[in-house]
């Protein structure tokens, strides 16, 4: 078989779990991963084999794949704000609107170079928040906390990789006593858990049977749990005009946003995503 078979073969096998756009791009994406070209490349080598190595590399990611494990599990890659991550079972998959949440920060202050301005990002996951904010701002300090060491193991990672400085920190934010180890900072930074866990039964299961439920899920009794921990944390660890930018559950932005609805904050905003849902809080102190 040729290359072209092996691509034509695994997206006929993928159209049987995915819709047929959807088979078509993780194809594209595996074939790359495996071979190492581009497609241009791979239509000007389309009569090539492949290796013993690659074949069996196809085959573990094809089994993965109609089990419903994530392209991005299966390759160990996925791409976020322009740069390859590596990502596992331990941190969530990026997500687009995660990097409209970054385009904001780095919008807002890629040309107001400060002196020891300092981010701290609150669930550091891949690292793909605060990596992609020092890429862009390469005058902030970042540090990024997380409670899973796993997670901060992946993220750590990709920091080296990317060659990003940023401090990594592993403690339980929810847990107060662990906040004056962290100290004060001009931006807070956060993508936390807010789907209520009542919504898992809704969600599709390449999500819910493959990516960490501690990075997803929160109780259905007490959904804003990390932004009430992170408003009570601002009011001792964010300097005057300091700024926090968070993405929220886009039927809980109201609730996030009347939660720095107070003398502490100056203003207070929502944004919507690019469709249209109601997905990021951005709050600045007085």
């Amino acid at each position: 078989m040729t290359l072209n078979d092996h691509q034509q073969q695994l997206f006929s096998l993928l159209s049987g779990v995915y819709d047929p756009r959807e088979a078509a791009n993780i194809a594209d994406w595996v074939m790359e991963n495996i071979t190492g070209w581009k497609k241009i490349d791979r239509v000007v080598n389309k009569h090539v084999d492949l290796s013993a190595t690659q074949m069996a590399k196809l085959e573990q990611v094809s089994d993965d794949l109609l089990k419903h494990r994530p392209v991005q599990y299966a390759l160990g890659e996925a791409w976020f704000y322009g740069m390859k991550f590596y990502v596992n079972e331990s941190v969530l998959i990026p997500r687009p609107e995660t990097e409209e949440l970054v385009e904001w920060v780095t919008n807002d202050f890629r040309n107001k170079q400060r002196e020891g301005f300092s981010i701290l990002d609150i669930g550091s996951g891949s690292g793909c928040i605060p990596i992609a904010i020092k890429k862009n701002i390469a005058w902030v300090e970042v540090s990024s906390c997380d409670v899973s060491e796993a997670a901060l193991h992946v993220a750590r990672q990709n920091a080296t990789t990317l060659n990003a400085d940023v401090q990594f920190h592993q403690l339980d934010f929810l847990n107060a006593a662990n906040w004056p180890k962290l100290g004060m900072f001009d931006m807070i930074v956060s993508n936390p858990p807010y789907i209520p866990n009542e919504e898992i039964v809704e969600m599709e299961k390449h999500v819910v049977d493959f990516e960490p439920h501690l990075a997803l899920f929160v109780e259905k009794e007490n959904p804003l749990i990390f932004y009430k921990a992170i408003a009570d944390f601002s009011t001792q660890h964010l300097k005057t005009k300091g700024t926090i930018y968070m993405e929220t559950h886009m039927a809980l932005a109201n609730e996030v946003a009347a939660l720095f609805t107070n003398e502490l904050f100056e203003t207070v905003e929502i944004r919507q995503d690019l469709q249209g849902k109601d997905r990021m809080v951005k709050a600045v102190r007085k």
